[in-house]
């Protein structure tokens, strides 16, 4: 099969579901992979022709296997770009957030990863200049107080980039990855654990930050699947939604204590002020 195919998790809304449409717009064959079942029906009866959905729970490696050989089976073993994009969000301080429900968000987020990548290598191989893409996040430029173990998981993702990024590179692949900042999604929905353990709505921040024209703004999915398209057809390995927000990076980079104080509202140091001796 000559066809362009992308394999994406997370594809009944948001990230994925703007994603899907852009690359199949542009052609390609697009395998959708979600646990919403409705929503996945939505989305196949949208794209029509050159589509494949799927039920899947990412932190099942089984499940995944079985996905990607009814991919592989649909697009004659071709694999472009495997997009690692399925995500959740817990909200909380980090003690107030119940052990389970934080294991959740690592499960999903670099366990489902983990399993994706690994169920993906061999189509990916086969495919000449194929892309490992997953979705990291803003909350990887500096740790997002209140979201620990999101964040935990986020850097994570850039890290196994990185490392796949030389690994992949003596098959011919590629390994990048995006991250987005205040994209107006579902993601929002998450809940909110207060203190005791309470659960609450989570803020949301798309709808907050409206009016914004900073990097912190908020902005539709599809400026995300823009970056998803222009990241196949480049050599780049982070991606930043806005691209402004590697000047975050390169600061937490540069003086993370600089950040940390800012966001705990502490005042700068006395530049004046000697060392004791």
């Amino acid at each position: 099969m000559e066809q362009h195919t992308i394999f994406i998790t997370g594809a009944a809304s948001g990230i994925g579901r703007a994603t899907a449409e852009r690359f199949h717009a542009e052609g390609w064959f697009v395998g959708g992979y979600d646990t919403d079942e409705d929503a996945l029906e939505t989305l196949r009866a949208e794209l029509g022709e050159r589509c494949l959905t799927g039920v899947l729970d990412v932190t099942s490696k089984a499940a995944f296997d079985a996905a990607m050989t009814g991919f592989s089976e649909a697009t004659d073993g071709r694999l472009d770009v495997m997009f690692n994009n399925a995500g959740i969000a817990i909200g909380g301080l980090f003690d107030d957030v119940p052990f389970e429900a934080s294991m959740r968000v690592v499960d999903v987020n670099l366990v489902g990863v983990l399993a994706g990548i690994h169920a993906a290598i061999p189509l990916l191989r086969r495919t000449p200049g194929s892309l490992c893409l997953t979705t990291s996040s803003s909350a990887a430029t500096f740790g997002a107080a209140g979201l620990a173990v999101y964040s935990a998981t986020k850097y994570a993702v850039k890290g196994l980039t990185e490392a796949l990024s030389v690994e992949l590179a003596r098959y011919g692949c590629r390994a990048a990855d995006i991250s987005p900042g205040i994209i107006d999604t579902p993601l929002w929905d998450a809940p909110l654990y207060a203190a005791g353990g309470a659960e609450q709505p989570f803020p949301n921040m798309a709808r907050a930050n409206v009016d914004r024209t900073d990097a912190s703004r908020t902005l539709p999915p599809e400026e995300v699947a823009a970056c998803a398209w222009a990241a196949y057809h480049a050599d780049r390995i982070h991606w930043y939604v806005p691209p402004e927000l590697v000047e975050r990076d390169r600061a937490k980079a540069a003086d993370p204590e600089r950040l940390r104080d800012e966001m705990i509202g502490r005042p700068p140091p006395d530049s004046s002020a000697q060392p004791d001796r």
